[in-house]
């Protein structure tokens, strides 16, 4: 895993503990910073940058890129 999909994996499990959070927390947590981070991410990964994991970031499905990346460990 590189360092860059290292830190996709943290700012994806952020979201999923932010979201498990929304019906309970007062104030709700802002996911807007969270997914700015993910974005920013995302673009500047490498041109060599796995297919499957670029299309799952870049269609949203969110959980399966985190599945994705935690099987690279």
């Amino acid at each position: 895993m590189t360092t860059a999909e290292h830190e996709i994996l943290t700012v994806l499990e952020q979201i999923q503990t932010a979201v498990a959070q929304l019906r309970t927390a007062n104030p709700k947590p802002d996911l807007k910073p969270l997914f700015a981070k993910l974005d920013e991410l995302t673009k500047a990964l490498p041109k060599d940058t796995d297919p499957q994991l670029l299309h799952f970031l870049h269609r949203g499905s969110y959980e399966k890129a985190t599945q994705w990346l935690q099987a690279q460990r």
